[in-house]
């Protein structure tokens, strides 16, 4: 993927309103900056309106082709800045949201957020012990075919049974 991610990020050098690039969770002077951003594994592609600080988290395929199809379609999002980019339907909500007091809206996104951070979590748990019950049924398996299969075998030849003798015809005495 860190080639098609190069390239993506050379085709939109010179865009003034895509900015691509990228930061080693690795190094030690970017520890703070994954942890603040929920960087948890490689490779994470996130995405950012401006002056909101938190990122977005990309869902979409990873080839070259679906990354540029993405990064073509960003811009201004729908705003107070930019009402022009909604739709009706989020013209309507925009409003709504624009005539709460500050705070309520901040508890309302912090909710929101919350409850998607909640779904997440058990989501991961439930992975994680889907994933312990898997290994358990496989080491299971395992040593169920450890110990059956050579009694398979065997059994299947004793299956194959000798072929009976022929007697040989009598020779005639001449």
């Amino acid at each position: 993927m860190k080639p098609d991610w190069d390239d993506l990020g050379e085709k939109f050098e010179n865009s003034k309103k895509v900015l691509i690039g990228d930061v080693d969770c690795t190094e030690e002077i970017n520890k703070q900056l994954c942890e603040d951003q929920d960087v948890k594994g490689y490779p994470t592609i996130k995405y950012y309106t401006p002056g909101i600080r938190e990122g977005t988290v990309y869902e979409g395929e990873r080839d070259k082709e679906s990354l540029i199809k993405f990064a073509k379609s960003l811009g201004p999002p729908c705003s107070g800045q930019n009402p022009k980019r909604c739709s009706k339907e989020e013209k309507v909500k925009l409003d709504e949201y624009m005539a709460l007091p500050e705070e309520e809206l901040q508890a309302k996104v912090a909710e929101a957020s919350e409850q998607i951070k909640t779904a997440q979590e058990e989501h991961d748990a439930l992975l994680k012990s889907l994933q312990s019950q898997f290994e358990a049924s496989d080491k299971n398996i395992k040593a169920l075919k450890e110990t059956l299969e050579p009694e398979i075998k065997l059994m299947k030849g004793a299956m194959l049974k000798p072929e009976p003798k022929k007697e040989a015809a009598p020779k005639e005495e001449v």
